[in-house]
């Protein structure tokens, strides 16, 4: 079964410049995520025409609401074939149960991870709005969390990745933003690492933006991550 590592971000404003640079790609490759702005800008449509051109799909909304809200909106996104989805596990547990629980219980259904702390948060952004400790520690009591919820995995920093898979162990999974090859920058993400070091430290899947889509060559750049994966 072909298991793609590497969800391209499409961190676009519209649907024309997405499906553009989805051209461009190999869905043997690599999936793609939609995200808020996208999503709002495009809709279902969107998740539609990508699907048909054969990309799973990761949904990265990250619901956070009352439980039958998200329960609600989870299974909407499973009707749209999408193959993740995410919430924010802050939410907490009920939340997150709920989430699970709308989900098809047999057959092909999609992930549901949960976010644990947003990369771009370090320990003052904590602090600010009432969270002791430090991120690691906060990602671990959160993760704990999810997998006693009965989701398949969490959203976090590559920092954390190789604890969480040591407290969590498999097959719960891991996907780690905030991945740039060495000779990128680090954008807006506080906690990152290269592609190899994230999978040297036990995730699963690497969400990656930019380093492929500004490329000159996204299909190149994407390739060339697989291979420092492989490798």
């Amino acid at each position: 079964m072909n298991d793609p590592r590497i969800i391209v971000a499409l961190d676009f404003p519209d649907a024309s410049s997405a499906l553009a640079l989805a051209g461009r790609l190999d869905p043997k490759l690599c999936r793609v995520k939609v995200g808020k702005e996208l999503y709002t800008a495009a809709g279902p449509a969107l998740v539609e025409k990508l699907r048909a051109t054969g990309f799973e799909v990761f949904l990265d909304l990250k619901y956070h609401d009352i439980p039958s809200t998200v329960a609600a909106a989870c299974a909407a996104a499973a009707a749209l074939g999408v193959w993740m989805i995410d919430v924010h596990a802050l939410g907490g547990r009920a939340m997150m149960e709920a989430a699970r629980a709308a989900l098809p219980g047999t057959g092909a259904r999609p992930r549901l991870v949960a976010v644990t702390l947003l990369t771009s948060m370090n320990t003052n952004d904590m602090a600010e709005v009432g969270l002791g400790g430090s991120p690691q520690e906060a990602v671990l009591r959160l993760a704990r969390l999810v997998q006693a919820s009965g989701l398949d995995g969490v959203v976090c920093s590559v920092r954390e990745a190789s604890e969480l898979r040591r407290h969590c162990g498999r097959p719960f999974t891991l996907v780690t933003p905030g991945i740039r090859p060495a000779d990128a920058g680090v954008d807006d993400q506080a906690r990152v690492a290269t592609p190899r070091a994230a999978i040297a430290s036990g995730a699963d899947y690497l969400v990656i933006g930019r380093p492929i889509t500004r490329a000159r060559d996204p299909c190149a750049a994407l390739r060339a991550i697989s291979t420092e994966i492989a490798g």
